[in-house]
């Protein structure tokens, strides 16, 4: 590693690896510094019993030619070489309820989703259109999600609640269960949740779903192939605990290991609370400080990862929602000990054949207070740390609770695993560095929308911030927030100008 860079980037996440091609592109010396021993964050994948398996990346949308994260890809260099399969074009996605024991898709295709929900809710066609032109209209709003760089959104669309808005297009309360069904998407709150943030959660893989065959650390792969190939350099092993500062500008990273290393821009890929304690609160408004303590972590996830016993699990092309009650969609979060799971989440990985499922994901809500008794203990392959037999007792009395579960809706399905292995919101907060282990970053609300928003730019001439903490969650909102941060420094109408010319070539 050298002395000095004109970037440097903390995190080696999706917002950090593309802010580096970026600007490595635009001919900066760039270095990306991770403190694990995977790159990627919610990228990662890990295998057992020969099985891949992915923490973050269950699906993707909005990659089909022409479409907005296939042209962020293409402009990153790696769109040709993703190993992609696509979903169920007539359900990538399946809402499934219970207590009434009934399955209803999400189709690929406006026209089609409209189609194939039509056949479940005939006298609701109206109603369905008029959802999916408001999503659409929703997403037209943000530029950037567009590949524009003019324009400016309502600042009141900011402010609808995506509850309140899909009760107000129809009375027909299953139909209402359907369309808010995927809001495990974004960690749906019934009072909190704006729509704006249901509308471009969903939006994308209404256009297209994918699966990553054998997983989505093959984005991290190309992504820093493509660094490399511009210059740039990645580091391991290199976690960053403090920034140097003199006057209102960052000077060096000083990273676990005594060494330091010094830059004439910094961007930070990492949780804003954190990157606040690195550089010194007092740098920084006591409003601000106070406004970013104050932000609450979405929910975390308790997750079952499955190995099939070889043909014995069918493969499905879809994923499922699926819900104990058909009227808690937007409750599944409020839990308690006998009650939980109310509410999962399922995905199979894409594996080299169709007809047998190799392995399969299930992730359910799980608040953490849990951990309360090992939140101060760390376990991560760069540094381990055993957190006692009462937590392993723990994790495999609610695997065994989760899985009484998964069995009601999947018959059978024990007999065809041949292991079973878990994490929870610890695992999330070590490997990936959310905030109590949170999914998503920060929670967003209708009723104070600008709470939640973090600028990019900070009170620091030269430290930046990205992620999904900053802008949207997802592969396609960390990406467009990638591009938010890095027209801070290059001029957002040269990039997205630039961007389009390529995608255009």
């Amino acid at each position: 590693m050298k002395e000095h860079y004109d970037i440097v980037i903390i995190g080696s996440g999706l917002g950090g690896l593309v802010s580096a091609i970026i600007l490595a592109k635009e001919g900066y010396s760039v270095c990306v510094l991770e403190k694990n021993n995977q790159f990627g964050g919610n990228l990662q994948t890990f295998v057992r019993d020969k099985t891949i398996f992915d923490t973050g990346i269950h699906y993707i949308g909005g990659l089909s030619e022409g479409q907005n994260l296939y042209k962020y890809f293409k402009y990153l260099g790696i769109m040709d070489d993703l190993k992609l399969k696509k979903m169920d074009e007539d359900g990538f996605d399946i809402v499934s309820f219970e207590d009434t024991n009934k399955e209803f898709p999400h189709a690929q295709g406006y026209e089609n989703f409209t189609n194939q929900l039509v056949k479940f809710f005939p006298e609701e066609k109206e109603n369905i259109q008029k959802y999916c032109k408001e999503v659409i209209t929703t997403c037209d709003s943000f530029p950037l999600y567009n590949l524009q760089h003019e324009g400016e959104y309502d600042s009141e669309i900011l402010s609808v609640n995506a509850k309140q808005f899909i009760d107000g297009v129809t009375e027909n309360k299953e139909l209402r269960a359907v369309l808010g069904g995927t809001n495990f998407l974004y960690a749906g709150i019934a009072d909190k949740s704006p729509f704006y943030v249901h509308a471009l959660s969903v939006n994308s893989y209404i256009q297209s779903s994918y699966r990553c065959v054998n997983g989505g650390s093959q984005i991290t792969k190309q992504l820093i192939k493509q660094l490399k190939k511009h210059g740039g350099e990645v580091y391991k092993y290199k976690e960053v605990i403090q920034f140097e500062s003199e006057e209102n500008d960052v000077k060096r990273a000083v990273m676990k290991d005594g060494t330091s290393v010094s830059g004439n821009i910094f961007i930070s890929n990492v949780d804003p609370k954190a990157t606040l304690k690195m550089v010194g609160e007092d740098k920084f408004r006591k409003s601000y400080v106070k406004r970013i303590e104050s932000l609450e972590g979405v929910f975390s996830p308790f997750s079952l990862y499955i190995v099939f016993k070889p043909e014995s699990f069918k493969y499905r092309n879809h994923n499922y929602y699926h819900f104990k009650n058909s009227e808690e969609v937007w409750t599944a979060h409020e839990y308690d000990e006998q009650s939980w799971p109310k509410a999962f989440m399922a995905s199979m990985n894409a594996g080299k054949e169709d007809v047998w499922a190799d392995g399969m994901t299930f992730l359910t809500y799980m608040k953490f207070d849990e951990l309360k008794r090992w939140e101060h203990t760390y376990n991560t392959t760069a540094e381990k740390e055993d957190r006692g037999e009462t937590y392993d007792e723990f994790k495999a009395r609610k695997a065994e609770k989760f899985l009484q579960e998964i069995e009601l809706k999947f018959p059978g399905i024990r007999d065809c695993i041949k292991s079973v292995h878990t994490s929870t919101p610890l695992s999330y907060r070590d490997y990936i560095g959310g905030y109590k282990g949170n999914m998503y970053g920060y929670e967003k609300d209708s009723n104070n929308p600008m709470k939640t928003f973090i600028a990019s730019k900070t009170k620091l001439n030269n430290l930046y911030l990205t992620g999904q903490s900053i802008n949207m969650h997802g592969v396609l909102g960390v990406t467009i927030g990638a591009v938010v941060t890095c027209s801070e420094i290059v001029g957002k109408e040269y990039l997205v100008d630039k961007i389009n010319q390529f995608t255009e070539e």
